[in-house]
This record gives structure tokens, sequence and C-alpha cells, in this order.
């Protein structure tokens, strides 16, 4: 026995194939022409705040990456994911905590280390300490001699 799914439903997609008489070569789902409006002046804007004039050539540009943005865009939405939820989830992992990866503190410097006044010879022994432990605070830059 065989059960018959609901997914035939579902495969027809709203498509608008152009005006009566007169249909386009290209399918698109009407979801992908609210998009591709939306993502045209999108890019129209992008360009005039780049500095690129209004002329024929902007405008093909701005099509060309319309209809690239658009394809992208209508490729990962779904009937069973929708442009609501697809945006939905790009808000979420736009504004999801992130775990903190600034280094924190300051600059690492030297100045603060105690060294010995007297080196250590090659002949000494180092089981002997000082009762009084006297330090000097190394120089931050090396005179040359």
């Amino acid at each position: 026995m065989q059960i018959r799914t609901d997914d035939d439903v579902y495969r027809v997609d709203a498509v608008w194939l152009g005006p009566p008489k007169a249909t386009f070569p290209w399918r698109a789902r009407y979801v992908a022409w609210g998009v591709g409006m939306v993502m045209f002046l999108v890019v129209l804007g992008i360009e005039r705040q780049l500095g690129i004039g209004f002329g024929f050539f902007s405008t093909a540009w701005g099509l060309l990456i319309t209809i690239v943005l658009t394809r992208l865009i209508g490729s990962r939405i779904s009937h069973e994911r929708p442009l609501s939820t697809v945006a939905l989830m790009w808000v979420h992992e736009l504004t999801a905590p992130r775990r903190v990866t600034a280094a924190r503190g300051g600059a690492v410097s030297a100045a603060r280390i105690r060294v010995d006044r007297d080196r250590p010879r090659p002949g000494q022994r180092r089981g002997r300490r000082r009762k009084e432990r006297t330090g000097v605070r190394a120089p931050t830059s090396c005179p040359q001699q």
C-alpha cells in the first residue's frame, strides 16, 4: 500500500510568467519578484553612496548584481523555509551573544622585573641566599656602551 504525500501541492510554485500573451522566457516566483525589486533599490542606493553616477552601465551592473543576489536568496528559501524565517534566522545569527575573544590588559613591559645586582659567576654555588633581598629595576632601554 502506498501513502500519498502532499508534496505535489508544494511543488507547484506561485509563478508569474508575465502579462497575458507576452510571457517571459524565464520562470520566477512571486517572492523572487519582490526580493528582486527590493534588492535592486538597495544596490542602486549603495552605488550612489559609493559615488557611482546614474547611467546606463551603472544601472546594467546594478541589475546584474540584483539578479545574482536574488538567485542566491531564492535558492535559500522554499515552501518549507519561507523568506520571513530566513530573515529572522539571519537577524538571530547577527545578534547572538558571542564569546569575548579580545585580549584583556595592556602592553607587556619588563619595567617591573627585578634583577639581582650581582651576576652569577660560573663557579658560584646556588644554595646560598642573602638575608636581605636587593633588586634593581631593569632599565626600559639599554644604554649603548
